[in-house]
């Protein structure tokens, strides 16, 4: 069975991706994986940005605001964090490219931030749980 992931605009299909490396040709998948290595830095960032509770809470809080905005002390207060806290965590998620500073103490989920968030901590959790019941079936 040939399980692949697809990413669909406007019911066309823009990409698409076997998850088994044994459905990939080996030239591509070559390819595939010397890109990543160029793009490690970049990857790492991301990874980093959301490898943390505090900062998946965080965006979690920024994207159920109606702007996605929020300031430096709505998070200490709502997310009951210290100052030396949120400033760690902000700068972990602006250098991942997550947070956009917009004026003094006020942080803006970026758009790439929203798209990435959605991507890798709801889409991966749901299709963590089918490879794992495929695996068992």
């Amino acid at each position: 069975m040939t399980l692949k992931l697809q990413l669909v605009r406007d019911d066309e299909v823009i990409f698409e991706i076997p998850l088994s490396p044994i459905d990939w040709p080996k030239k591509q998948l070559r390819n595939e994986f010397k890109e990543a290595e160029e793009d490690f830095e970049r990857l790492s960032k991301i990874f980093d940005a959301l490898s943390h509770e505090t900062r998946l809470r965080m965006m979690m809080r920024l994207i159920e605001e109606e702007d996605h905005t929020m300031n430096f002390t709505g998070f200490m207060r709502e997310l009951e964090l210290n100052p030396k806290l949120v400033w760690e965590n902000a700068r972990k998620l602006s250098e991942g490219g997550f947070l956009l500073k917009t004026g003094r103490g006020r942080y803006r989920c970026s758009e790439f931030g929203q798209r990435a968030f959605m991507l890798m901590s709801l889409a991966l959790r749901r299709l963590r749980e089918i490879l794992e019941e495929v695996e068992e079936t």
